[in-house]
């Protein structure tokens, strides 16, 4: 596996990275927690070094997976992990909405090393901005996290611009984490050029547009019951059916570089920055080997070129999150 370095830091990991929130819920039901296991050393196995939780995934449960799953290779990967959202840190309860105060960044770090079995949280985001906190003191917060030793990097999720620079000048940001892919490239506006001045790395996730760009998902598709698709605007089966032509020209790509949709949606990602690392989630080793295959997929600036031009031409429909969730962003 190709490795990569997030923007100006010394954090290398690998070229794709693997997110695991899926495999604790909200893409369906949970995954058996020892075939997660299984399918996270068959990861490391595979060269990759970068894998994502929350502790909102669960909430907690995730980190517990992962750090079950990583403990006998802890020094071989690089764990990132979130806080910022208002979960009682003794029961789980979501209280609503977002929690970035000092005090409560530095006890969910606590918690979190706990639930991660281990010593240091290699990468430490904000998992969205919360408004009631200067993003200076939540900078500051990390900061103090930093110098004692028990987070080596700071991150961002969803951030704007504004946001990111604010942060950076108290405490450099190592990443950005937003939703990037062809289906959605809303941050090469403002969030890419920034990120490339700063000197930051860059995180897609749902670099597969959860799931929409594999192929495998039409207007004829019916999701389990828990799944959070079911309340996002472009995965109605109006949208659905009205944005297909961005995976037929996927699929065209495909078949001409003898690759898989998914292949060039990734290799489509890796192609635009050699700073941006995208972690596809999935509880399938089929799909993860898939999905790291595309590391192996050369698109040359032609196909770049072609590809933009023909989806400059696709009008999509359909937000890429409900409204409620939209407004927690800064995108």
């Amino acid at each position: 596996m190709q490795t990569r370095r997030l923007g100006n830091s010394n954090l290398e990991v690998s070229a794709l990275g693997l997110g695991c929130m899926g495999m604790s819920g909200l893409y369906g039901q949970p995954g058996d927690t020892g075939e997660m296991i299984a399918l996270i050393h068959a990861a490391v196995d595979r060269g990759v070094t970068m894998f994502d939780t929350a502790e909102a995934y669960g909430p907690f449960i995730n980190e517990e997976l992962v750090g079950e799953a990583l403990a006998p290779v802890r020094d071989r990967v690089v764990i990132a992990t979130k806080f910022g959202f208002d979960i009682d840190l003794d029961t789980g309860a979501r209280r609503g909405g977002t929690n970035s105060r000092p005090e409560h960044v530095k006890a969910v770090a606590e918690a979190s090393l706990k639930r991660l079995r281990t010593d240091r949280i290699d990468l430490f985001y904000q998992h969205r901005v919360d408004p009631n906190v200067p993003i200076e003191e939540v900078a500051g917060a990390v900061k103090d996290l930093i110098a004692e030793g028990k987070v080596r990097h700071f991150a961002l999720s969803e951030a704007a611009a504004t946001t990111i620079r604010r942060a950076h000048a108290v405490q450099p940001v190592t990443a950005v984490q937003s939703e990037y892919s062809l289906w959605w490239r809303g941050p090469e506006e403002e969030i890419l050029p920034t990120l490339e001045e700063l000197g930051i790395g860059f995180v897609p996730f749902s670099p597969l547009g959860a799931g929409f760009l594999t192929g495998k998902i039409d207007e004829n598709t019916r999701f389990d019951s828990s799944d959070f698709r079911n309340n996002v605007p472009r995965f109605t089966p109006e949208a659905l059916k009205a944005n297909m032509a961005l995976v037929d020209l996927v699929r065209q790509v495909a078949a001409k570089k003898g690759a898989t949709p998914a292949q060039i949606a990734l290799a489509w990602l890796l192609a635009q920055k050699p700073w941006i690392v995208p972690i596809p989630g999935t509880k399938r080793l089929d799909r993860l080997e898939e999905n790291l295959g595309a590391a192996l997929v050369e698109l040359t600036a032609r196909d770049l070129e072609e590809i933009d031009a023909a989806a400059s031409q696709i009008a999509l429909e359909g937000a890429r999150l409900p409204e409620n969730v939209l407004k927690m962003t800064g995108l």
